[in-house]
């Protein structure tokens, strides 16, 4: 099948609408890593993402053997922007299915680029089926993002790029994960040309589809996908792709969001340009696989650089503690004179990020606080050793997702005369009314004692709230949760709940 892939990828008439992206030398990541360290700027595309390559090359190749007028796809953004262009190019006619969480800068892009839009469901998987209907009803053609051999061929180009442009010996390439067409078609030129090229996919610890199929040997389906890095956001690897991946691939490593918004970050120190979560992926892996290794030349691929503007305030939260210069504990003190300084102290000479705290009674006073490191991840053990040769209680927080998304935020004491209360964080998708719709769900059945919203310019919106429900009315709770639609987890026995609030 590798040889196949090969051959339409040698005759692929992506050069027809666009133009070589470089391989660029990362400086300040070839530094840090101890390697030498390049980036596929594929965020350079006219549409800004690597998409461009493998639409294009299953539409021209369509009109080599019939004549159309029109197609439709279903994307969240970038290969619907690839469709777009290539439809403009070709004096098509192109219909694009979105879910309604798209981001409106992909939106508003496919629009601009004459192409008709039609916002439908919640995520990709029903924006698919929806596109797929409405292809067969009206006769149609219609252009899937991964799972076909002309797609898998055109983003194959990569590979024959990076083996004209690296002349020296390349030791591993790491390539992002959603559906597979991009991994499946870099891999097949790649180990064709030199079978001793490692190929190492990343996708993240949220939406392991690779990774949890080579495991078991089946594509499996996920429950559920991370919805940070949306460009990877997909329940299944392809068909086709799958075929060549199990070929192919050496390896697959998971990363988290805080290490995808530390790479988003090395991008820019770099090359001052800012790539979305999945263009970062990538090198996430790359720096994590990297750790144990010298003087290794590592390529990694950087998809697109389509993020909307508002999603940088969370990128940048999550930042410093992706790179491991910033740690969250919550730490016990004495409600006494002296302890806040006797606590001060024993930080030294290190910066406090964060401090928050408030008055919950006459014995001990509970600390939210950031600390930066410079010593990387082996300082937070230090510092919990430190805490405890003072007698301070403390607990590392760097890891909860309730502290960094929600509590940090909203520190604000306890109250003593509250029952019944159970804390549940929430995710919806993120539209025009979402929030409003989310609380008339909610409804008046039960009391809410705690709310904290606040929007990341993300696909979905998360709430935490405080719910007060007796004993008695569990059950009939438990029913109303699973019937919203929502993903639900309750945090009640989340230590940063209980120390904070």
């Amino acid at each position: 099948m590798l040889n196949k892939i090969v051959e339409k990828i040698l005759r692929s008439y992506v050069y027809e609408i666009i133009t070589e992206t470089p391989l660029q030398k990362l400086s300040l990541a070839s530094s840090h890593t101890n390697n030498t360290v390049y980036l596929k700027r594929e965020d350079l595309q006219p549409v800004f993402s690597f998409k461009i390559r493998g639409a294009y090359n299953k539409i021209s190749s369509i009109l080599k053997t019939k004549k159309i007028e029109e197609v439709v796809t279903a994307s969240a953004g970038n290969h619907a922007q690839g469709v777009a262009l290539s439809a403009k190019t070709l004096n098509l006619k192109a219909t694009i299915i979105m879910p309604k969480t798209t981001p409106s800068i992909k939106v508003s892009a496919v629009k601009e680029l004459g192409s008709t839009v039609i916002l439908h469901g919640d995520s990709y998987d029903e924006s698919f089926e929806f596109a797929s209907n409405y292809a067969k009803t009206k006769n149609i053609t219609f252009i899937h993002p991964y799972d076909d051999e002309e797609v898998i061929a055109g983003q194959g180009t990569i590979g024959m790029e990076i083996m004209r442009q690296k002349k020296e010996k390349i030791d591993a390439v790491f390539i992002p994960v959603g559906g597979g067409g991009l991994i499946a078609g870099i891999s097949a030129y790649l180990k064709f040309v030199d079978p001793s090229i490692k190929i190492i996919g990343v996708e993240p610890e949220d939406s392991p589809a690779l990774y949890n199929s080579l495991k078991s040997g089946k594509r499996e389906i996920l429950e559920h996908v991370g919805i940070f890095a949306d460009g990877v956001a997909v329940k299944q690897i392809g068909k086709e792709p799958y075929k060549i991946i199990t070929q192919t691939v050496d390896d697959v490593i998971l990363v988290t969001t805080d290490e995808i918004c530390a790479s988003i970050k090395d991008i820019f120190d770099d090359t001052r340009s800012i790539a979305e979560p999945s263009g970062a992926l990538a090198l996430a892996g790359l720096k994590k696989y990297a750790h144990s290794k010298k003087n290794q030349t590592y390529v990694a691929i950087n998809s697109g650089a389509n993020i909307n503007f508002d999603r940088l305030r969370h990128v940048s939260e999550r930042t410093e503690i992706g790179e491991n210069k910033e740690a969250l504990f919550a730490v016990t003190i004495p409600e006494k004179a002296g302890s806040f300084n006797k606590f001060c102290k024993s930080l030294g000479n290190r910066s406090i990020t964060e401090f928050n705290y408030r008055y919950s009674d006459s014995e001990n006073a509970h600390i939210f606080v950031g600390i930066e490191l410079t010593n990387g991840p082996s300082e937070r053990a230090e510092l919990i050793k430190l805490f405890d040769s003072l007698n301070f209680k403390a607990q590392d927080l760097s890891d909860n997702e309730l502290a960094k998304i929600h509590i940090r935020h909203m520190v604000g004491g306890k109250t003593s005369n509250l029952t019944d209360e159970q804390i549940y964080r929430f995710q919806f998708p993120e539209r025009p009314g979402a929030l409003l719709t989310f609380l008339k769900k909610l409804g008046d059945n039960w009391n809410i004692s705690l709310f904290h919203y606040r929007n990341h310019g993300a696909a979905y919106g998360r709430v935490l709230a405080g719910i007060q429900v007796p004993n008695i009315d569990s059950e009939r709770f438990d029913i109303f949760l699973k019937s919203t639609g929502f993903f639900t987890k309750n945090e009640s026995k989340n230590p940063a709940y209980q120390l904070f609030l």
